[in-house]
């Protein structure tokens, strides 16, 4: 079977990732590919439909983008910048303005920038404490790591059955 047929996590070791962040690496690439290959044929129009008031497909691509770049944000030490607090603000309101293709590429790009970072980090550094959000609640590096890669996954999974009820109403 060709590799780039299989999921991200069958394909073998991302160069430059280190061992320990090998599957956050992947389920971050598995999530770029995936969206993708699943919004293809997604009709524009329907990108700010609620089906039974549930989160858009647009939201479900915003959040993605913003949530990664929030994580990464801390998992760098930092907190929220005004525009990431403003960015998070608006996530989910419809916005015609913006294109599916332009939202595809946002959360590819914060994907990719994910992706990057992990490629700096030290193992030695993976359990030390970062603090996140405004309250500023501990962590461990890894742990924030871990949970931007498996909230994107997460996200795709929503936004898929989001599009089924979509596409079928």
């Amino acid at each position: 079977m060709k590799k780039s047929k299989l999921e991200y996590w069958l394909r073998g070791k991302v160069d430059k990732v280190p061992d320990l962040l090998q599957p956050a690496a992947h389920a971050l690439l598995q999530t770029r590919e995936e969206l993708r290959k699943y919004l293809g044929d997604f009709p524009a129009e329907q990108l700010w439909t609620r089906p039974a008031g549930r989160a858009s497909v647009g939201f479900h691509l915003q959040h993605i983008a913003g949530v990664t770049n929030r994580l990464i944000t801390y998992a760098q030490g930092k907190q929220l910048s005004d525009a990431q607090l403003q960015y998070l603000k608006l996530e989910g309101k419809a916005d015609s303005s913006l294109s599916l293709e332009e939202l595809i590429n946002h959360a590819e790009n914060e994907l990719s920038a994910a992706v990057e970072f992990l490629k700096l980090q030290n193992p030695e550094d993976l359990t030390n404490t970062v603090e996140v959000g405004r309250k500023k609640i501990e962590s461990s590096l890894i742990g924030v790591l871990f949970h931007a890669a498996e909230h994107s996954q997460r996200h795709v999974g929503q936004m898929l059955v989001t599009m089924s009820v979509v596409k079928n109403c």
